[in-house]
């Protein structure tokens, strides 16, 4: 697929950095708004040329679909990890087995690569050493499998089937 149109990269900055805007500032007042605004084209026409290639693109039904199912998955995700480590640490004998695996991903482009990181290294008991093409070395609480595929089942498949969609 080519590269976007200049004007498509940049609409899609700006829509992007206008979002991030309104949540951080959490608020709909007019003026934060029209600042927010502001800055999202300013700032947009200095960084889009780094900021996307396919540009208005990446705003299809499907990826948008994924990426808001994502966020309670990855929510429920980082729960459920955070009660398994609260279990381990406060069990008196400390039921872990750390290791370091090697997992394999599916994931072509650079920001599903670093989102998958970035998942892996926020949920507890999981963090991302080291990526190196598609293997990542992660370092695990309690290795279940140290094979690569038993890893990857474990560990960065259950991210992928939806950053595989948002990312492409």
């Amino acid at each position: 697929m080519g590269e976007a149109s200049k004007i498509s990269r940049y609409l899609y900055t700006v829509i992007v950095l206008f979002l991030i805007w309104l949540f951080l500032t959490a608020s709909l007042d007019p003026q934060e708004l029209g600042f927010g605004l502001l800055l999202a084209l300013i700032v947009g026409a200095f960084t889009y040329e780094i900021f996307t290639t396919n540009g208005l693109a990446n705003l299809n039904p499907k990826r948008i679909a994924y990426a808001i199912a994502y966020i309670p998955y990855f929510l429920w995700a980082m729960i459920m990890a955070n009660l398994d480590v609260a279990y381990r640490v406060l069990h008196p004998k400390r039921p872990i087995n750390p290791g370091i695996v090697e997992c394999r991903t599916v994931l072509k482009s650079d920001v599903g690569k670093l989102s998958l990181a970035n998942s892996i290294t926020l949920t507890p008991g999981t963090i991302t050493l080291d990526v190196d093409g598609d293997r990542y070395f992660i370092h695990w609480i309690d290795v279940k499998d140290s094979s690569v595929e038993g890893a990857s089942r474990n560990i960065t498949e259950p991210f992928e089937k939806f950053l595989r969609v948002i990312f492409g």
